[in-house]
């Protein structure tokens, strides 16, 4: 780190491209189906954009999910994804694609201009469609007109009166029972949600549930559906991960809150000083881990966590005062919704070795604390979004 100056650059740390590929995981944790009508606009989306369509391809759908490819040339092909919650269409659908390039990014951000309407996901796609063959000087597939076309309706999905007065008198109290209509549905020839999970965090996911539903009893909700689900799916996937499960990194959640973890980084670099560190740090104090807060907001994803390190006190390694931290993908600018927590972790972790961190043994540990660090994140930000970031060599990572 540069320091406070003018020739300040925010640093966006070794391997940052490779956070690209470590995305959201497609298992959403929900068994809540989504509304008929998502469903219907993906089934009405494959008939049209099939495997074989010569610009726009359909590869792969779930209720929650939806994997697609643009044709931009017969060799180069873009990779995008879709996350559904089971929130849609309130809560818009989350796109993201396999790429770096700053366009594409562009491209996804202007999706969030289409947020009303019925048929959103179509509309969404439509846009997504013609933004890509403008990007690529692509003549417009005549196909896509097709999305403003009505959804065509089925036997299956008629509805009889009686059926409709039944739904309305479930509606008013779904939100109370989701949870237990979650744990009713059989799972007997399909994967499991749980599958890969050890049984007490199994429980501790349970309990979130529980307090989720009380919460919702008493009127205190707190946090936003959209955010919830996410972190909820981003907690599922670190329990079934083997860098947690091998002890890289743990995950503890502040008085029981989804949106305040503690997460220790228990493993650096063998080869580093500050794995020496901490060894000498667990011979002294019986610690040997680096703690760091996680604090999300209602608009999680959109907005990435703010993140700072709560002890030890550390010199390098991007560390700002207060504990906070210099890394562009920690920012608005540089974050994105695609990126999981655990890659966070990790590149967090990649961050410190390369930035050469150390242990400040015997430094006063009241220096690091929320306030601080808020400062000085607030003003190394503003410095860095007038003089850019340093984007380390490609040997480096």
């Amino acid at each position: 780190f540069l320091g406070p100056s003018s020739d300040t650059a925010w640093y966006r740390g070794p391997g940052w491209q490779e956070i690209q590929s470590r995305l959201r995981g497609r298992n959403m944790p929900q068994l809540v189906p989504s509304p008929a009508d998502c469903l219907a606009e993906l089934k009405f989306l494959e008939s049209i954009f099939d495997p074989n369509h010569e610009r726009f391809r359909i590869i792969d759908w779930k209720p929650d999910e939806l994997s697609c490819q643009f044709n931009v040339t017969g060799e180069k092909l873009l990779i995008i994804h879709c996350n559904i919650t089971e929130s849609y269409p309130s809560i818009p659908p989350i796109w993201f694609v396999d790429s770096d390039d700053p366009s594409l990014t562009e491209v996804l951000e202007r999706l969030e201009d289409v947020r009303k309407g019925t048929s959103l996901l179509l509309q969404q796609l439509k846009r997504l469609i013609c933004d890509l063959c403008r990007l690529y000087n692509l003549p417009q597939h005549p196909d896509v007109e097709m999305l403003d076309q009505p959804l065509p309706h089925g036997p299956a999905d008629e509805v009889t009166s009686e059926e409709e007065d039944e739904e309305e008198m479930g509606e008013d109290i779904e939100d109370l029972d989701h949870y237990e209509m979650k744990e009713e549905e059989p799972v007997d020839g399909k994967k499991s949600e749980d599958d890969g999970i050890e049984k007490e965090n199994l429980a501790i996911l349970e309990k979130i549930r529980k307090n989720q539903r009380q919460d919702h009893l008493n009127g205190a909700v707190s946090g936003s559906v959209q955010a919830s689900d996410r972190l909820m799916k981003e907690l599922r996937e670190i329990y079934r991960s083997q860098s947690y499960k091998t002890g890289i990194y743990s995950v503890e959640l502040v008085n029981d809150s989804l949106y305040e973890w503690h997460v220790k980084i228990r493993t650096v670099d063998p080869d580093s000083p500050l794995h020496s560190d901490l060894q000498v740090m667990k011979e002294k104090e019986g610690v040997d881990y680096i703690l760091l807060s996680f604090s999300y907001k209602d608009n999680f994803p959109f907005d990435p966590p703010f993140v700072r390190v709560v002890s030890p006190v550390l010199s390098g390694g991007y560390v700002l005062g207060g504990g906070a931290l210099c890394m562009e993908l920690l920012t608005k600018q540089g974050w994105s919704s695609a990126y999981s927590i655990e890659s966070v972790i990790m590149q967090i972790n990649a961050t410190l070795v390369k930035g050469k961190a150390r242990v400040q043994f015997g430094a006063n540990k009241n220096q690091y604390n929320l306030a601080r660090a808020q400062q000085s994140y607030k003003s190394l930000v503003q410095i860095h979004e007038k003089n850019g970031w340093y984007t380390p060599p490609k040997e480096d990572g």
